[in-house]
């Protein structure tokens, strides 16, 4: 683990999903407190279920997953695939509870750490800056609920329908 390049770091954040609610200049701010660049290696666990939540990650190479681990049978769930840009583990960093899933690399990954000690300062001295990274958080988790939402209703359509769907029988007449 190494001290990454300010200037790479904060083209990296601004190329990232969280760059267009933070801009130029809190890309900048956040790529001076970016703690270190980490390499994983294919298997390797970023964190596990259960684990203090004391730093959040950014991909920036390669591939990650969050997955589910069968303590009794050894066996791994992937759940979501993270791609280069993606946010991980900032939901536990923010509400301090232990993480709630394990991460995992799909062959080799790189990522951008941000520690607690280093983001924390930037409440009193960025109070914008840490606003505008909590409303991109939570617009993602809106995406996320959202998506989950219409996962359901599908689901549910396709079981109250037998695996048919919906055809044009089953809606009401338009006619006035």
């Amino acid at each position: 683990m190494n001290k990454p390049n300010a200037e790479n770091v904060a083209r990296l954040i601004l190329e990232a999903p969280i760059g267009q609610y933070i801009g130029e200049e809190g890309a900048a701010v956040l790529a001076q407190q970016a703690a270190r660049e980490m390499t994983l290696e294919d298997g390797e666990f970023l964190y596990r279920a259960g684990d203090i939540a004391n730093s959040f990650y950014i991909v920036t190479e390669g591939r990650l997953a969050f997955c589910r681990e069968n303590k009794s049978s050894g066996k791994i769930n992937l759940l979501h695939t993270l791609h280069q840009g993606d946010l991980i583990g900032e939901l536990s960093f923010i509400d301090g509870e232990p993480r709630s899933i394990s991460v995992q690399s799909i062959g080799s990954a790189r990522l951008l750490c941000f520690d607690r000690d280093s983001i924390d300062p930037l409440i009193t001295s960025h109070p914008k800056l840490v606003f505008d990274f909590m409303r991109a958080v939570v617009k993602r988790v809106h995406h996320t609920v959202a998506a989950i939402g219409q996962q359901q209703a599908e689901l549910a359509d396709y079981i109250a329908t037998g695996g048919k769907g919906v055809t044009k029988r089953d809606l009401p007449d338009m006619k006035h």
